[in-house]
């Protein structure tokens, strides 16, 4: 039925167009905006790509949403980036399920942009293109050693429990006694609370199972989460540091003289960060509870990166050899400044977790390689017509979902207001999908359409059930559909 409408609409539209009864040119433009039916396509599969489309499709009952995306399934960093124990944050899939059920909505999976098609095909096929492909790059320490095993960033570490295919043969080494997370944001907490976490509390998430036997052999008991500036700039939410307050059978390891003076800093603090401060503090006290816990959590303060330390044989890490910072300033523009001095700390598991960073996507769209993002004013791509962008791309990897989503609307509706008021040629008939589906047949190229991934979702809630689970991730789609994928 989808299919049905959406041909006739481009029927209709292409028969508008060859219409030649208007009296005048003005009036031929206003006629021909109004007729045809406009093809938006976004490239991008997550959050701020069902976003974008949803506010789109909802801003204008003629829009046509085509959205483009790498993996051969959707969602993005809800899917792959959300920790599993998070489920509630996973719930908005329900919404971006009904966006790409839209009749004039359709998802093609397993198409990279930039590789497979160009961003100027799109252009010529679309009359808008808005980038929305988040940020797939990892930011890197820039240290010696950062290449040894045992050595991972965020990006893969949680890609590897969370079932994406390209990491679903990382095998992190968790036989050490101690991991060190570099970095102080969301995600590194969420990586100290998965490596803690009793296995049995995270087999009725949809971790993969493959990563929930891992965990269950680990020997990893204590974690350290490092941060180059002081507890008053540390990055994650005061949600992230109760759930590790309160993991079963552990205890938080603080150093008091880190947190010298901060209790008489707490008046002058913002609500938020007052309580987060105050939650940090509540740690240091010893309970009867923790003192039984046989596994245990820290912060260490103004420390940055400088060495991975080899192991003897020089082929693993054995720890990471870390500046000592002062601060300049005060409150959320402290600056860290190296002292001279240095700290050793043993680990046999290091993970960085500094940041994600977009990733130019083809030659012919702007790219800020210090902000790694393509320049734009709210929305629209500087200097290229008919280019807007979204999410992470636009903004930088900031932000909770909440955040995307305003952001995501804000584009949305930048593109609608261009739709508007003619800034946004609608003049010519474009064939949208339909030609861009053909360039791919033509190179071998097979999407993966939304139904397919409906397929997908079934049996992972399939294999889910057997495991007591509410999913498990098919990390094999090629196998499972029996096609061959790009």
């Amino acid at each position: 039925m989808r299919n049905i409408k959406r041909s006739f609409l481009s029927m209709y539209s292409l028969l508008q167009a060859r219409c030649h009864c208007a009296p005048s040119s003005s009036a031929n433009r206003l006629f021909s905006a109004r007729a045809l039916n406009p093809k938006v396509c976004i490239v991008g599969g997550g959050p701020a790509g069902f976003y974008t489309a949803q506010h789109l499709l909802k801003g204008r009952s003629d829009m046509v949403v085509d959205i483009y995306e790498r993996l051969p399934v959707p969602f993005g960093l809800v899917r792959f980036g959300v920790a599993p124990d998070h489920p509630e944050v996973k719930n908005v899939i329900n919404t971006f399920t009904q966006t790409a059920q839209h009749e004039r909505c359709s998802f093609f999976g397993n198409v990279s942009i930039g590789t497979d098609v160009s961003v100027e095909e799109l252009k010529k096929a679309y009359h808008a293109v808005v980038l929305s492909y988040g940020a797939e790059g990892k930011r890197l320490m820039g240290v010696p050693g950062e290449n040894l095993a045992g050595v991972f960033s965020a990006r893969d570490f949680v890609g590897w429990y969370n079932g994406l295919p390209s990491n679903k043969e990382l095998c992190p080494d968790l036989s050490c006694d101690t991991a060190v997370v570099m970095g102080q944001g969301n995600v590194a907490l969420d990586v100290a609370r998965i490596l803690l976490s009793p296995p049995d509390l995270l087999k009725t998430t949809d971790i993969t199972q493959q990563a929930l036997e891992s965990l269950r052999a680990s020997q990893v008991r204590r974690v350290l989460i490092v941060g180059r500036r002081g507890p008053l700039q540390i990055a994650c939410t005061i949600k992230e540091v109760r759930e590790m307050m309160n993991l079963p059978e552990t205890r938080a390891d603080m150093l008091p003289a880190d947190f010298e003076g901060i209790a008489e800093a707490l008046k002058d603090l913002p609500r938020p960060r007052k309580r987060l401060t105050e939650l940090m503090l509540k740690s240091l006290k010893v309970d009867e509870r923790s003192q039984e816990a046989n596994k245990q959590w820290g912060f260490r303060f103004l420390l940055s990166p400088v060495k991975v330390l080899p192991s003897a044989d020089g082929k693993k890490v054995a720890g990471i050899r870390l500046a000592v910072n002062k601060l300049e300033g005060s409150g959320e523009k402290a600056r860290a400044r190296p002292t001279g001095q240095t700290q050793d700390l043993e680990c046999g598991l290091l993970i960085s977790s500094i940041g994600y960073k977009s990733l130019p996507i083809d030659s012919s769209v702007p790219f800020d390689p210090h902000t790694s993002t393509v320049p734009n004013n709210m929305g629209r791509v500087s200097h290229t017509a008919g280019l807007y962008c979204s999410g992470w791309v636009k903004r930088g990897p900031t932000g909770v979902i909440a955040t995307t989503m305003n952001d995501s609307f804000e584009t949305a509706q930048i593109l609608l207001k261009d739709v508007e008021t003619g800034k946004l040629d609608l003049s010519v008939n474009k064939a949208g999908a339909q030609e861009i589906t053909s360039l791919l047949q033509t190179r071998g190229v097979r999407p993966v359409s939304f139904s397919e991934w409906e397929k997908i979702n079934s049996e992972e809630i399939r294999r889910g059930e057997v495991l007591g689970k509410p999913r498990e991730k098919v990390l094999d789609v090629k196998q499972m559909l029996g096609i061959a994928l790009s």
